[in-house]
């Protein structure tokens, strides 16, 4: 069996309310690209980036499904904590008939389908994302004080042939894994829990890390976020994993490089060194050190990086980051708006006091008398 390992495609979601739709489609576009190197998808939750997702993100989602039907891909997708498990389920039974497989909604048992390849049985387990309280209800005389017992606890419930082939999609934090800003997590650790729960799996395809990244064993790995959905995963490299699976010890991992239209890049320096950088439409965070900063830096730098999301200034006296709203260009702006940019780069992000604006009115008026 060869498949295709996905997980956090997060559709609709927004990078500093910049619309990501056309960026996610180029993305699963190449993923289609791909379709003559697996036969299987394996889509490890957080579909969507909200559980009532837009209706764009819904169709995007429906097209490449449909796409994967067409092509004769077999298709298992489980939901996320990003996802409504019911909107994601609707129709499931009717999918099934074309060969895509969602999780249905937690029953205290994972989901299990068998599939047969060249070398035998393959058993394919689904654990959707769950949280603690809708296990205990089906185990009320199990001990569980903790994520680790509780997914314990559905394993132990859940019996897999140890001598056939077996992989399991879920959606969970493994202790030990590198996390960015763009995941949504527990306080502390609560809801890690240990990567030997999954020891009798011979792949664990997961997702709800954004980082790429193996954990422990090559075979036990997250896919990573299919777009960098944070400047924190600037550095981030991002990639489909393509994995055969022959037999039980023979695991044969690929990882092909995903192409961004628009990168999310952090630039950090001193202005006359940004400033010559190559123009660029990609979604870029700017870092400056410079002791002495001019009003007008900002917008230069925003001629040259129209697609600047963030605006950061770091030195001695001065810690400013702020969110530019690229609706609001420099010519657009009042001399008041232009007086108060650059009070705030002076004064550590204090805003200007409403006398002080008074009085820069006055003069204003004043000026405008005397031409």
């Amino acid at each position: 069996m060869r498949f295709l390992h996905l997980a956090d495609l997060h559709l609709g979601k927004r990078l500093n309310d910049i619309d990501l739709l056309a960026d996610q489609e180029d993305v699963l576009k190449q993923a289609l690209e791909l379709r003559t190197d697996y036969d299987v998808v394996m889509i490890c939750g957080d579909v969507y980036d909200r559980s009532a997702p837009s209706a764009e993100a819904m169709a995007l989602f429906d097209r490449f499904i449909t796409a994967l039907v067409e092509a004769d891909k077999l298709v298992f997708i489980i939901a996320g904590n990003h996802d409504s498990n019911q909107r994601l389920a609707y129709f499931s039974k009717l999918l099934k008939n074309n060969k895509v497989f969602i999780s249905d909604i937690f029953k205290g048992t994972l989901q299990s389908y068998t599939v047969n390849d060249e070398y035998g049985i393959v058993n394919v387990h689904m654990l959707p994302f769950v949280r603690i309280h809708e296990i205990k209800k089906y185990y009320p005389d199990e001990i569980i004080n903790s994520y680790e017992d509780a997914i314990r606890v559905v394993l132990k419930n859940s019996p897999i042939n140890k001598n056939e082939r077996n992989i399991l999609l879920a959606h969970q934090f493994i202790s030990g894994c590198e996390q960015s800003d763009s995941e949504e997590s527990s306080i502390g650790t609560l809801d890690n829990v240990s990567s030997s729960l999954f020891d009798d799996f011979d792949y664990v395809a997961l997702g709800h890390i954004h980082k790429p990244q193996r954990i422990k064993r090559d075979s036990l790995r997250y896919a990573g976020s299919i777009y960098k959905y944070s400047f924190s995963e600037s550095n981030q490299h991002k990639s489909f994993c393509l994995v055969d699976f022959v037999k039980k010890d023979v695991i044969n991992i690929l990882l092909k490089d995903i192409i961004f239209k628009h990168d999310v890049v952090s630039y950090e320096g001193y202005f006359d060194d940004l400033i010559r950088k190559d123009f660029s439409l990609d979604y870029i965070r700017i870092i400056l050190h410079d002791e002495e900063v001019y009003p007008d830096y900002y917008y230069r730098l925003l001629h040259n990086f129209p697609n600047m999301l963030k605006y950061a200034v770091v030195n001695s006296k001065t810690r400013l980051d702020i969110d530019v709203r690229l609706e609001e260009g420099f010519e657009s702006k009042s001399t008041i708006d232009l007086f108060k940019d650059f009070y705030r780069l002076q004064n550590n992000d204090v805003e200007a006091s409403e006398q002080q604006l008074q009085l820069l009115e006055k003069i204003l008026k004043k000026m405008e008398v005397d031409e």
